[in-house]
């Protein structure tokens, strides 16, 4: 009860919505997402480990946000992405959640210690998501794609 109160309320602040689905955004976000993980790895070939963490997420997040927009859903909030991705969809979140907190550690502050193994685990852990992500998105039919609209806007109503 307290993600779906903590939904509602974005939605009420403008910050999740329903919206039309679009193949052409969709696809802006899965090249954006292709992008963000080619950085992360040229990122971590020249041992700029700390500045691909962040690359690594957003790969992911991206991936998710074309997910969001082919099922006509709008999230400006992370963590709330994250929840739906479980709740709606049904897709174990544990990865692009831990990259999440890596990249909150690595970008906002000093006192963390990182290793070349530990961000490639990372960029494996993010290829893997983001094909699996590919694959649910790929599968979506249209139909069901407004099932999942349909459920997540029943769930909203308060």
């Amino acid at each position: 009860m307290k993600k779906i109160n903590f939904l509602i309320r974005l939605k009420e602040e403008g910050k999740l919505s329903l919206i039309g689905s679009s193949d052409e955004i969709k696809e802006s976000y899965v090249r954006k997402s292709a992008s963000s993980l080619k950085s992360a790895k040229i990122l971590l070939e020249n041992e700029q480990i700390e500045d691909a963490v962040p690359m690594a997420y957003y790969s992911m997040y991206n991936m998710l946000t074309a997910l969001f927009y082919k099922a006509g859903i709008k999230c400006e909030n992370h963590s709330a992405s994250i929840i739906i991705l479980k709740e709606l969809f049904s897709i174990d979140n544990s990865s692009i959640s831990s990259a999440k907190t890596e990249r909150v550690d690595k970008q906002y502050y000093v006192d963390f210690q990182i290793t070349m193994e530990e961000v490639e685990h990372l960029l494996k852990s993010a290829e893997d998501f983001n094909s699996m992500l590919y694959d649910f998105i790929d599968k979506l039919t249209t139909k069901r794609a407004l099932e999942y609209k349909k459920e997540f806007e029943d769930s909203l109503v308060n």
